[in-house]
């Protein structure tokens, strides 16, 4: 069966989902390391985590100005060589400023997934758009789960002492091997991007037709190049229903205007809603931290990695479904279904920890005095036999006896010990959480945005509400390790779960159904506020 090339080159393009997903889940096996070396605090732990996110801010301030002034396949090369110099940069990172620095600069990359998708469907039939969109979403997916793969193996060699670890360096260098493996795939990345066209909806607008009926040969959408067999798709394309004075006023001050014009209203404040809830619900929260969401659990750390496997498992298979049914079921139905489940999960782990306690015996005592012989532990017989109902109070008595510092160093063995709770409930919670994201508010939200906003302010209007939903990434990653010290674990997942629920009841209300039509026709309709 001959694959179509418009399938190849979204393969391409669909690469930086992989890089993005890999980038952003692979410090999920760092922390702990990071954490000891350089002695970081809640916040600073945070902020490790989160920089990508500061710098994808930056970029998709300015991602969709870029983007629409040299081309989509330009811009994605740029991203691509900035993964790799992070990546390379990360696993290098003598300080804990300068790691932060290397990931703020894999960040300015992140902007990848909304150009991918943005080319992605420029380049796809309106009836395959949905699936082709969400194959980034599922290379974002196995990114996610190649990392956790990644980080268990590598923490497994760590292990071994085996004499090839010893000579690599892997034993004394185990999160720069986990940071640094990312270079590897972006550079292969880097090269194939220039292989693809350019996107003929770009060339369109540029005014540059017989580029853009060549790239429509490239990409198979016609049997050759000549004007006559280009000029119904050509057509097609200009056929938007802006009028003629807002298609030629390609100034940025004039794009703008026209972004935050009554008749984008409509459009904005989906990509606003959706966007913002995309992020509320605590996707990342639980991506890129889910070790340490597990260690609280009381399961240990070699345990916590091998269920962030499950994690990866999870998102592959229900976005392939999502993939299955986007075109089929709708972008809005989906919404519903995986908002109900996000809402359901998160409630489930949020009882789960209000439910567990937490007890030191004599026998715990001795383990890790025994396993930690040169910290001072002794304190922590204060606390003997003392059983405590939340999470907040037994970190904060723990660290009264024996400080911020050493605590951190035992805290994944103290869980283990001291918790007592259903930690089944919590996999399962965290499970269905993924499970629901992935059929849902991870593929549609690239979908909507790729498709609700007209072809000539797509750029910047897909640059502003990606900033949205990049400034409420941040806000959640920085603020995770905080709220788990502060306001403890079950309630910040029944937060995430309230916040579903207003999600949900905005999309139910408000949301539009945008399968089977072309991007024109979206134009037309969503400018009317249909």
């Amino acid at each position: 069966m001959k694959i179509s090339p418009v399938l190849i080159y979204t393969l391409i393009a669909s690469l930086g989902g992989f890089i993005f997903g890999f980038d952003a889940t692979v410090i999920s096996g760092t922390l702990n390391f990071v954490v000891n070396e350089f002695q970081l605090s809640p916040m600073q732990q945070g902020l490790v985590v989160g920089a990508p996110t500061l710098g994808a801010i930056i970029a998709t301030l300015t991602g969709g100005i870029i983007c629409d002034a040299i081309g989509r396949r330009n811009f994605l090369i740029i991203i691509a060589f900035l993964y790799s110099v992070s990546a390379v940069a990360s696993a290098f990172a003598p300080s804990y400023n300068f790691l932060v620095a290397a990931r703020f600069i894999g960040g300015l990359a992140f902007c990848s997934l909304m150009i991918a998708p943005m080319y992605i469907a420029e380049i796809s039939r309106a009836e395959e758009r949905g699936r082709m969109v969400s194959i980034n979403q599922l290379n974002i997916m196995l990114g996610f789960s190649v990392a956790y793969f990644s980080n268990y193996y590598i923490l497994q060699w760590a292990q071994s002492a085996s004499e090839w670890g010893t000579m690599i360096g892997i034993q004394q260098h185990t999160w720069r091997w986990m940071l640094g493996i990312e270079a590897f795939p972006a550079i292969i990345w880097f090269g194939l991007l220039f292989l693809i066209p350019r996107s003929p909806r770009w060339l369109l607008q540029k005014g540059r037709e017989t580029e853009a009926r060549l790239s429509l040969a490239k990409l198979g959408l016609t049997r050759n190049a000549s004007h006559e067999v280009c000029a119904p798709v050509l057509s097609e394309m200009r056929s938007e229903p802006s009028t003629t004075q807002e298609k030629t006023q390609s100034g940025l001050a004039d794009r703008i205007k026209f972004l935050f014009s009554n008749k984008m209203r409509f459009a904005v404040v989906i990509g606003v809603i959706i966007g913002i809830t995309q992020q509320v619900t605590g996707i990342n929260a639980v991506s890129f931290y889910a070790p340490t969401i597990f260690e609280q659990s009381g399961v240990g750390t070699n345990a916590a990695f091998a269920q962030a496997i499950w994690i990866g498992i999870i998102n592959i298979i229900f976005t392939l479904l999502a993939m299955s049914l986007i075109d089929k079921l709708g972008r809005k139905p989906l919404l519903i279904i995986g908002l109900s489940g996000v809402f359901l999960s998160m409630s489930l782990c949020g009882y789960g920890f209000y439910k567990a306690s937490y007890r030191l015996d004599e026998s715990h005592i001795s383990i890790l005095q025994n396993k930690h012989q040169n910290l001072q532990l002794a304190p922590l017989k204060q606390l003997q036999n003392r059983q405590f109902d939340s999470d907040v109070v037994f970190k904060a008595r723990v660290m009264e006896q024996i400080g911020t510092e050493n605590f951190n160093k035992i805290q994944s063995d103290l869980l283990q010990l001291a918790t007592s709770m259903n930690a089944k409930l919590i996999l399962a919670g965290i499970l269905g959480f993924m499970a629901s994201f992935a059929i849902s508010l991870g593929p549609v939200m690239w979908v909507m945005f790729s498709e609700i906003f007209p072809n000539h302010v797509r750029g910047l209007a897909v640059s502003f509400v990606g900033v949205i939903n990049s400034i409420a990434s941040f806000a959640v990653q920085f603020m995770f390790p905080w709220e788990l010290l502060n306001i403890g674990a079950a309630l910040t997942f029944i937060i995430y779960g309230m916040l579903a629920l207003v999600g949900l009841l905005l999309v139910w209300r408000l949301f539009p159904e945008t399968k089977g039509k072309s991007l024109e026709q979206l134009e037309l309709e969503l400018g009317t506020g249909k």
